[in-house]
């Protein structure tokens, strides 16, 4: 992960933009946008770098400038020069690079970081690290005095190594840890939000939740952490409504399944299954 946007140049953030851009209108607003400031406490403190955080258009711009300073220098100037195959998937300032060969891993590591520092950008020490990964990682990891393979945490999942049932190498993913208990406690303060709702209203903004969460983390190989979701929401719900003074202690699991019955919660379903999964691969 890449830290200090809060000092990317705004002149080299308008150079980008003017290499597609060519209205002179739209770079001098956005150059107002970037020097307007940052309102605190009733003082307004001026931009001189970086892009305001909150701001309607903050993360486009992070994103043309990662753009020209990263995607299209490793396509252009890093990749060529590397022995073996090599991969970067980026979301905003959030990034994987694969490489076929540990040394080619090492030199890019150590351009990387001259690359960004001339763009006054740095990486975040905590979330950079070098791992192993792929369908030799088990041997060496076993060489290493390790049981497993290293796992990666990358847009709130764990990447880790492991195989399908024909015993061939695959990426396995499911939900970070510290991500489910985050929607866990999310949809917890969620139904204390809207317990005092009709039964039906609590239903629609229940069942809206979890799909949302469904639609982001159903991907193959994730249905157990979709499902403990879905059974902490129902085990919740229950305490929630067996609260509730028109129900008290007489309201029972039975009364809830049958209540279930008749205004269900949205079952976890995978929206990417496997085979989805390995058509992307290809492409």
């Amino acid at each position: 992960m890449i830290s200090s946007f809060g000092s990317l140049g705004h002149d080299w953030i308008l150079q980008f933009v003017e290499h597609r851009i060519g209205d002179p209108r739209v770079i001098s607003l956005i150059r107002r946008w970037l020097k307007a400031g940052v309102l605190e406490a009733g003082v307004v403190t001026p931009s001189e770098m970086g892009t305001p955080q909150g701001g309607s258009i903050s993360v486009l711009l992070s994103n043309i400038y990662l753009h020209y300073v990263l995607d299209l220098w490793f396509e252009r100037v890093a990749k060529p020069r590397l022995r073996g195959e090599a991969y970067l998937v980026r979301y905003i300032d959030d990034f994987v690079v694969c490489f076929q060969h540990r040394d080619d891993a090492l030199r890019f590591q150590d351009a990387l970081g001259k690359r960004l520092g001339k763009f006054g950008l740095t990486l975040e020490p905590a979330k950079t690290k070098l791992v192993e990964f792929g369908r030799f990682a088990q041997q060496q990891a076993g060489k290493h005095g390790r049981k497993r393979p290293e796992t990666i945490y990358f847009l709130g999942f764990t990447l880790y190594c492991t195989r399908n049932r024909k015993g061939n190498f695959k990426v396995g993913m499911r939900t970070e840890k510290s991500r489910l208990r985050r929607s866990l406690m999310s949809l917890q303060e969620k139904m204390r939000q809207i317990r005092h709702l009709t039964i039906g209203q609590q239903v629609d903004e229940l069942n809206d939740a979890l799909r949302g969460h469904n639609a982001y983390y159903g991907v193959a190989g994730n249905i157990r952490a979709l499902q403990k979701v879905h059974r902490h929401v129902e085990r919740y719900w229950f305490k929630m409504l067996r609260s509730r003074s028109w129900a008290g202690r007489g309201f029972t699991w039975a009364d809830f399944g049958r209540l279930k019955e008749r205004v269900s919660l949205p079952r976890p379903k995978l929206r990417l299954p496997y085979q989805a999964l390995q058509a992307l691969a290809v492409l």
